[in-house]
C-alpha cells in the first residue's frame, strides 16, 4: 500500500519505518498509542490506509483491539526473524494469515473538486478490511527475502522499533536519524566532553 504524506498528529505518531505493517509495531513506544478509537483513526489516515478525510465515524471501541491483537502477532514474527528465533508461532502466523485474507479496501477514482482524480474508497472501510491490508503488507514483507533482509532493530538506547533499511550500503542503525540518532549523537559529544568539564 503506497504511503501518502504523513498529516500532523496530536497523538505523536511515527511512520518512518518503511512498511505499514512495521509503523503499527511502533505504536507501542514510548507508550501504547491505540488505547482508543480517535488516535488508531489518526493512525489508519497517516499510515495511508485510508485517503486523507476519508470518514472513519463507524469506527468502535473494537477496532482498537483488533489493530493490537493483529500488531501483537505481527511483532512476534517480526522479532523471531530478527532473533533467528526458531520456535514455531503457529498461532501468530495463523492470526496473520487469517487476516491478510479478508479484501483490502476497494479504491476508485473519483474527480476532486478542481477536476483531477482523486482516490477514494468504494464504500466505508471496514475494520477487517484495514486489517487485511496490514497483514497483507506483513506476509509481502516475511515472504519477501530482499526485503526481509533489510529488516533492522534500532540500535538506539532503549528504542525497539524495527525498520526496514533501504539505505545505500544498508548501513542505516537507527529508526529515526532526527530522533535515536539525535540522541546517540549528543550522548557521545557528552561523554567526550565529561572530562574536560570535570
Amino acid at each position: 500500500m503506497a504511503l501518502g504524506s504523513t498529516p500532523p498528529s496530536p497523538y505523536d505518531l511515527r511512520f518512518d519505518a518503511g512498511r505499514v505493517c512495521l509503523d503499527l509495531l511502533a505504536t507501542t513506544h514510548p507508550l501504547e498509542r491505540l488505547d482508543a478509537v480517535p488516535p488508531l483513526c489518526a493512525w489508519i489516515t497517516g499510515a495511508g490506509l485510508v485517503p486523507p478525510g476519508t470518514p472513519l465515524t463507524h469506527a468502535d471501541p473494537s477496532w482498537p483491539v483488533a489493530f493490537r491483537e493483529l500488531r501483537g502477532s505481527v511483532g512476534q514474527l517480526v522479532h523471531a526473524w530478527l532473533s533467528d528465533d526458531v520456535r514455531p508461532y503457529d498461532l501468530a502466523l495463523a492470526r496473520v494469515n487469517d487476516a491478510a485474507r479478508t479484501a483490502p479496501p476497494a479504491p476508485r477514482a473519483a474527480r476532486g473538486e478542481d477536476g483531477t482524480l482523486v482516490r477514494e474508497l468504494d464504500g466505508p472501510p471496514e475494520c477487517a478490511a484495514l486489517l487485511a491490508a496490514v497483514a497483507r503488507d506483513a506476509v509481502e514483507l516475511l515472504t519477501d527475502p530482499a526485503a526481509r533482509t533489510g529488516l533492522r532493530q534500532c540500535a538506539g538506547d532503549n528504542c525497539p522499533i524495527v525498520y526496514v533499511d533501504t539505505s545505500r550500503g544498508r548501513r542505516r542503525r537507527w529508526c529515526s536519524s532526527e530522533v535515536c540518532g539525535n540522541r546517540e549523537r549528543v550522548a557521545r559529544h557528552r561523554r567526550r566532553t565529561a572530562p574536560t568539564r570535570a
